[in-house]
């Protein structure tokens, strides 16, 4: 694998009410990514990745829904597992955050750990690809939808260098965005995947424009509907 982000961010709704929304974003030189790296629910988001094992993603988030600390949650998957020294797990939870990139990792590997997010990355040019996509974090405006943040991360990893396998062409994006929010319908630029292409992250902005868009007609349609219909 090579980079991801995951995020946890504050907001309030309409009434007024503060609810949490978690964000995880990964690209690589491989396909379909987005079937093994990102997990998310409610209670957190994980990335497991370097040689992925998903059952810690998987058991993660099962964790994380039955109320367990994500530092006692994914240590203890970490533990049991005897390939852990392969492995990059990292995410973040309600309360907290975690981060770990075993020594076996290929190089260059590693992660970094800011207020309410992680970032990891391994099989990298360099330690500038992490930095370059949490700064983009950083600096994002929160007035944009998360979803496109965490475009705007990968973007600036994958221009800092990214993934240093160019012989690799076929490669892969995806995301998902969650929220404590009670929202109906879910929209559906908050989980994307580029399973297959050699322009990942122009394509996942695509594909991310176009489902808003799509969402958004939805939305005006039904409700233009229920309005004639009273």
């Amino acid at each position: 694998m090579t980079f991801s982000i995951c995020v946890r961010e504050t907001y309030d709704d309409e009434v007024g009410t503060e609810q949490t929304r978690f964000g995880v974003a990964v690209t690589t030189r491989l396909p379909a990514v987005g079937a093994l790296c990102p997990f998310a629910s409610e209670s957190g988001v994980v990335a497991t990745q370097s040689l992925v094992n998903a059952e810690l993603g998987e058991k993660g988030i099962e964790y994380l829904d039955d109320g367990l600390a994500i530092e006692d949650a994914l240590q203890a998957l970490l533990n049991a597992d005897e390939g852990r020294e392969q492995r990059q797990l990292h995410g973040v939870g309600l309360d907290g955050t975690f981060a770990f990139s075993g020594a076996e990792c290929q190089g260059w590997f590693g992660h970094r750990v800011g207020e309410n997010y992680t970032v990891a990355g391994n099989l990298l040019t360099g330690e500038e690809v992490i930095d370059a996509a949490a700064d983009a974090y950083e600096s994002g405006n929160r007035d944009d939808p998360l979803a496109m943040r965490l475009i705007e991360t990968l973007e600036a990893g994958h221009e800092a260098g990214g993934d240093k396998r160019e012989d690799l062409t076929v490669q892969s994006a995806a995301l998902v965005v969650t929220t404590t929010e009670d929202q109906a319908p879910t929209p559906y630029y908050n989980d994307l995947r580029v399973d297959a292409t050699r322009t990942p992250i122009s394509d996942l902005y695509e594909t991310y424009e176009t489902a808003k868009e799509g969402y958004e007609a939805a939305i005006a349609k039904y409700q233009n509907e229920e309005n004639s219909e009273a």
